[in-house]
């Protein structure tokens, strides 16, 4: 009986271990999250004369209440980050950002960004 309970536990234990999510590397944009629902900044350059740039863009966005989010241009995809201070320093900078994805919420949750 003992060794019934010792392999159920072992097989549990491994079968955990088998569905943990493994980080991956997401490529893209750090954008604010107004403008990559557009797909760009451009709109909102055109708004405001005074914003020359996408990271002038994004940071003012975000201070305006938008969330920083990685923009993939490739797929259009946007994907939310469950953190919002490591995103600030690679404003509209090209990225790689390494985590794990939520796909229920598609929120990548970070373990680390770096330009690419």
């Amino acid at each position: 009986m003992k060794r019934t309970w010792l392999t159920i536990f072992v097989m549990a234990f491994v079968a955990v271990g088998f569905s943990a999510a493994a980080d991956r590397t997401y490529t893209g944009e750090i954008m604010d999250s107004a403008c990559a629902k557009a797909g760009s900044h451009d709109g909102m350059m055109k708004a405001h004369a005074n914003i020359k740039d996408a990271k002038g863009c994004t940071l003012g966005c975000v201070k305006g209440g938008a969330k920083f989010v990685l923009y993939d241009a490739t797929s259009k995809k946007v994907y939310e980050l469950d953190d919002q201070d490591k995103p600030l320093q690679f404003a509209g900078d090209k990225v790689k950002v390494t985590g794990t994805l939520d796909k229920t919420t598609n929120t990548i949750h970070v373990t680390d960004i770096t330009g690419s």
